[in-house]
């Protein structure tokens, strides 16, 4: 029978972005601390079950924390107060089945596939070849390389991003000091990137800007080019769009749901009262009961469940 260091690490294999190549040590020492310490690291298993969780949804770096978490552990230090309190503001994980069909999307994002998402790629595979066989960014490009040895900006593919943007445009940091050498790149790398719609350079390939649906862990991003004529009825498939925002999101929403939601709320807090008081007169039964009821302005016939999911609207 496998054991549960293994069939955790089953689970990594199956993520996307390599989970289980840079995950792996800390999940091991998970365990090795658990079977020598026991239930000092208790605290830790909301941290460890998000873990497992695509990394599309983590609301930070989960896996520096728990690292840091882990090591203090380690040296017999008790968790400080700041990291308590992330641990007890820190939701549950999301359920399984939101995290199968993101774990989903995100081998199809790490591939760069958005095809599943968008029904035509002839607005991207046009631009993209006159990009390519553009003479103008070409020698634009070489004039870049002349003055930045561009490799030192390239990731392990060969890679250079611009700048990228965030939600709503805000940008993490807005400053270009010109005295350094990386920035000044940086700053003419993002023009360069702007003028032909690109998101990088691979090599001497200009890599353009896709339409692209991603999910962040505070909602669903559609992210549409500045070049791209969008026809919302026929670029995108919406049910594949939705299918990814609705794994998450409430099924029921709207106007109407939240005047019930509000009404309910407000016999929830009548209810609270008139259950001090029943148990003030001390009534017990049908005359308990029927006492609830006339207070709620319900028939006495009305089902006692009813009054119980009522009393349980606080709780909730």
């Amino acid at each position: 029978m496998a054991s549960r260091l293994q069939l955790d690490l089953k689970r990594l294999d199956a993520l996307a972005f390599h989970r289980r190549a840079w995950n792996e040590p800390v999940i091991r020492r998970y365990h090795d601390l658990r079977r020598d310490k026991g239930d000092a690291v208790e605290a830790l298993d909301r941290l460890y079950q998000w873990m497992f969780v695509p990394i599309t949804l983590w609301p930070f770096n989960i896996h520096d924390v728990f690292a840091s978490c882990l090591e203090r552990l380690a040296k017999g230090k008790p968790l400080e107060k700041e990291m308590r309190l992330l641990l007890e503001i820190l939701p549950a994980p999301p359920v399984e089945e939101v995290c199968a069909v993101v774990a989903q999307h995100e081998h199809e994002v790490q591939r760069g596939q958005y095809e599943g998402l968008v029904t035509t790629t002839a607005k991207f595979d046009a631009t993209e070849k006159a990009a390519a066989l553009d003479p103008a960014l070409n020698r634009e490009w070489l004039r870049i390389k002349e003055l930045w040895d561009v490799h030192l900006y390239c990731d392990h593919k060969g890679v250079i991003r611009r700048t990228l943007t965030t939600e709503r445009n805000l940008r993490h940091s807005f400053s270009v000091n010109w005295k350094k050498r990386a920035e000044r790149f940086q700053a003419v790398f993002d023009a360069f990137c702007l003028r032909w719609n690109l998101y990088g350079m691979q090599r001497d390939k200009p890599l353009l800007i896709k339409l692209s649906v991603n999910l962040t862990p505070h909602g669903t991003m559609i992210f549409v080019p500045a070049y791209w004529s969008f026809d919302p009825k026929r670029d995108v498939r919406w049910d594949g769009v939705m299918k990814l925002h609705r794994a998450r999101a409430p099924k029921k929403q709207g106007a109407v749901l939240a005047e019930g939601l509000e009404h309910r709320r407000s016999m929830a807090e009548k209810l609270k009262t008139l259950d001090v008081e029943a148990k003030r007169l001390r009534l017990r039964g049908g005359k308990r009961h029927a006492f609830l009821c006339d207070g709620l302005g319900l028939v006495e016939g009305t089902d006692p469940k009813r009054i119980s999911r009522l009393r349980n609207e606080l709780k909730d």
